[in-house]
């Protein structure tokens, strides 16, 4: 595990294809709580974590989430790249949502957590306990630090399971469809609110 503040060593970005992302945050309403951490991992057992104190020198955060040659793994992402458009300035390119990919795939059970993926697809029991915490801290704790870094360590593992039952279940080019979705999504999110429904019936 690394810990960084602001940005990503150059040389994280070096011959990548793909990478997991997550986000931390002081609470869920982007316009009042601020970005905190963004952990990424390559697939390769390694997580590293940024620490943001000023989000104008994390230059090389924001090339990697708008090239569109990287794919970027997370779970729910409507909500982290969310985050990262509120904080960063930039859209998120190219994307895979582990939680969307388990609600097509996996409608068997109404259990798609992050949690719920890695014990059902993995059988790795991770824990949630420093879900509530305070990410704003300057000196995190080794317990917020590795629950952190254990957002990302598995999302390539379980996106390789999903995506073989999302091929058997002829529904791949439907979440495709979806991941490519999220960009007007989150504006729509960030304009008028998570709770508002523009497919629905209503005003």
């Amino acid at each position: 595990m690394i810990l960084e503040r602001n940005d990503l060593a150059p040389d994280f970005l070096k011959g990548i294809t793909s990478v997991a992302i997550d986000t931390e945050a002081m609470g869920l309403m982007p316009h009042r709580d601020r970005l905190c951490l963004a952990q990424f991992s390559k697939g390769d057992g390694e997580s590293v974590i940024v620490q943001f104190e000023n989000y104008d020198e994390a230059s090389n955060i924001k090339s990697l989430l708008h090239d569109s040659r990287i794919l970027k793994i997370f779970h729910y992402a409507r909500f982290d790249i969310m985050m990262l458009y509120k904080y960063l300035g930039v859209m998120t390119k190219n994307i895979y949502c582990t939680k969307i990919a388990s609600k097509l795939a996996r409608t068997y059970t109404q259990k798609h957590s992050l949690a719920d993926l890695c014990r059902d697809l993995l059988s790795i029991e991770i824990s949630k306990e420093q879900t509530c915490t305070d990410w704003g801290a300057r000196n995190l704790t080794s317990e917020q630090l590795k629950y952190a870094a254990n957002d990302v360590l598995h999302l390539h593992a379980i996106k390789d399971k999903l995506d073989l039952m999302l091929i058997r279940e002829n529904r791949m080019q439907l979440a495709e469809s979806c991941f490519t979705f999220l960009e007007a999504r989150v504006i729509m999110d960030l304009m008028v609110g998570e709770s508002y429904d523009i497919f629905s019936h209503g005003a």
